[in-house]
């Protein structure tokens, strides 16, 4: 009998990461003492839950964004490093200890976000709003970005952000319409961008940012910078999706920065008052660029003044 050819199995070709991706390791006396400041208030960060690229950057500058409400996230989002499960109880003390810490970083721009906390009544919001009176009663020269999550899209819970009166609210839309129900399991697209236009209503500087690569076309997400721009929104960040482990949603695709370029042109052309745009930009990326009106716009048209000399 003929023997049958021996078939390797199919391996699946992952993309390799390109050089534009590199980041630099978190090392300096910057770094060293925000790290002393995080362990010492024993407080969460995204920074560090989140696998963030830039963390060597930023923390080397002095400045993390903070994560409230404990690192146990009642969601299972298939791109989150955030561990998901049964939260731990409520910790009252911790408003008080975030703004100790931001006060002794003596940060003029501090940004905040938190876990989902679905089995709250509140969703979290009351912690959220004594966080932010408490960082304000400590460090009133400080300026504010809250990265906040849905709250189910109820209103009251949202409104009590928007008394608490931070200088600016985001809430990430992270991918196209499509993709939502695979990538935030638990989120739905147009909750959030109802959540964003209560925002505005509430007169709140808005924020929101996309992920690339997880399988969107261009043209999906220049519909989403469209619809975010009819929730009214102010800024929005386009960065590179990274899978933080395997049991993450797969990258499946390294966008180039030319296409991240051509995103930054459509957003200023749809209206948005900032576009930060790039491989490694996140949600917190100079987020104390986001708080003026004006600056990324009049910035952005400079440049192009500049390449047509």
């Amino acid at each position: 009998m003929k023997e049958l050819p021996i078939v390797d199995p199919v391996v699946e070709q992952k993309p390799k990461k390109p050089d534009w991706l590199r980041v630099r390791l978190p090392i300096g006396e910057g770094y060293k003492s925000v790290r002393n400041l995080v362990d010492s208030h024993k407080l969460h960060t995204i920074c560090e839950s989140g696998n963030c690229p830039n963390m060597g950057e930023c923390w080397g500058a002095g400045t993390a964004t903070f994560m409230i409400l404990g690192n146990i996230c009642t969601r299972s989002c298939g791109f989150c490093a955030v561990a998901t499960g049964r939260p731990t109880e409520l910790d009252w003390d911790e408003p008080q200890r975030v703004a100790e810490a931001i006060f002794l970083m003596k940060v003029k721009h501090a940004v905040i976000t938190s876990v989902d906390r679905d089995e709250l009544k509140d969703g979290g919001s009351t912690i959220w709003y004594n966080t932010i009176k408490a960082v304000r009663n400590l460090s009133p020269g400080t300026t504010l970005e809250t990265l906040i999550p849905d709250f189910k899209g109820e209103k009251e819970n949202i409104q009590r952000v928007i008394d608490a009166a931070p200088e600016v609210v985001s809430h990430n839309i992270e991918t196209v319409e499509r993709m939502t129900r695979q990538v935030r399991i638990q989120a739905k697209y147009w909750r959030s961008m109802e959540v964003l236009r209560i925002l505005k209503e509430g007169g709140m500087r808005t924020k929101s940012g996309i992920m690339m690569g997880l399988g969107e076309s261009f043209d999906e997400v220049v519909q989403t910078m469209k619809d975010l721009r009819n929730s009214d929104v102010d800024v929005i960040t386009l960065g590179q999706y990274l899978q933080p482990t395997r049991k993450h949603l797969p990258v499946v695709r390294f966008v180039h920065p030319d296409e991240f370029k051509e995103l930054e042109r459509i957003g200023y052309e749809l209206g948005f008052d900032y576009v930060e745009s790039g491989p490694l930009v996140r949600s917190s990326y100079h987020s104390e660029k986001h708080v003026f009106p004006g600056i990324g716009r009049k910035e952005w048209e400079a440049k192009q003044l500049q390449q047509l000399a």
